[in-house]
């Protein structure tokens, strides 16, 4: 018998049975937990097609068909750590930024019983809230960002904090170090030729979709290892339309021309090495999910994931 909580099997559960946490591990409180999965069914900042408040709900769902053991990679984080769903942030469902403190005074909590987190969406403001967290615990951050947006502007709106947003603001903010972020699978249309240029000009790493077609990301993967580091504090936010609408097409804002399934996995199979303090999955949009396709490649992304924690052991 495993010392750490284990999924419950198929054999012993039909698929279509039991309760909906993700992975079907034990839903429990974060404390004595290595790894705390927390979903946050946000989506008042999206700018387009709402409904990823929905999104944790549906990749739980999907996620009765991810099995324990990563089968390429040998990785085994169910015989690693111990893990738990935590359950849901409680937001104010008629208020952004109430629901913006709210999300960072839970991630405090869960942070001060000592795991690491590993988000769902919810619309992708969730992260600036996290981040703002994390960053108390560790300081500036290294970060991964998958991505079709670079969500470095100024204002929607004349909202200072939406969707689109979150990243300037960490950067301003002195949440992330720029010059250890990496942005990946930028790509589409935007509103001024410089859109991306306000990242670069403080050192991010841009990386536009058009420079990862028709190639495995695994050199790239190699240099990012070895721009941030071993050492240095790392958090990996994984917008789901940073892949293409054609593997991920339940999403708010889509764009032609993204990543491939298998590229988005070997982002976060190449975070492994890295000292990773959290990650998040979002932008999920059940409503335009009509196969469940989304949620379940969302389901087995949050498993690499976990696989890319450091500690996590091979087979």
């Amino acid at each position: 018998m495993s010392e750490f909580n284990q999924p419950l099997s198929g054999n012993e559960m039909p698929r279509f049975g039991g309760i909906a946490s993700l992975f079907r591990l034990p839903v429990q409180a974060p404390n004595d937990l290595d790894v705390a999965i927390v979903g946050v069914p946000l989506d008042c900042g999206t700018s387009n097609r709402a409904g990823s408040r929905y999104g944790p709900r549906q990749i739980r769902a999907e996620s009765v068909l991810v099995r324990p053991y990563g089968m390429a990679t040998g990785a085994a984080p169910f015989d690693s750590f111990q893990i738990a769903d935590t359950g849901d942030v409680a937001l104010n469902t008629y208020n952004l930024e109430k629901s913006v403190a709210l999300i960072e005074t839970h991630f405090d909590s869960v942070l001060a019983a000592g795991p690491k987190t590993l988000a769902m969406g919810g619309d992708h403001t969730i992260t600036l809230p996290i981040l703002r967290a994390q960053a108390k615990k560790h300081g500036p951050l290294a970060v991964i960002h998958v991505d079709a947006h670079a969500d470095m502007n100024d204002h929607m709106f004349g909202e200072p904090v939406t969707h689109g947003t979150i990243f300037r603001r960490a950067i301003e903010e002195g949440l992330i170090e720029p010059t250890a972020m990496v942005q990946i699978g930028l790509r589409a249309t935007g509103y001024a030729a410089d859109d991306f240029d306000w990242a670069r000009q403080r050192g991010v790493r841009v990386v536009t979709a058009e420079e990862c077609w028709y190639q495995s990301l695994a050199p790239l993967l190699r240099e990012v290892r070895e721009q941030i580091g071993p050492k240095r504090p790392t958090y990996l936010s994984f917008d789901i339309d940073g892949l293409d609408p054609s593997v991920a097409p339940g999403t708010g804002t889509p764009e032609p021309a993204g990543l491939t399934a298998s590229q988005g996995l070997e982002v976060i199979r190449g975070a492994y090495g890295l000292n990773l303090v959290g990650a998040d999955l979002v932008e999920v949009s059940p409503p335009y999910d009509t196969t469940g396709n989304t949620a379940l490649l969302a389901a087995n992304l949050l498993f690499e994931m976990l696989c890319s924690f450091p500690g996590c052991k091979r087979r």
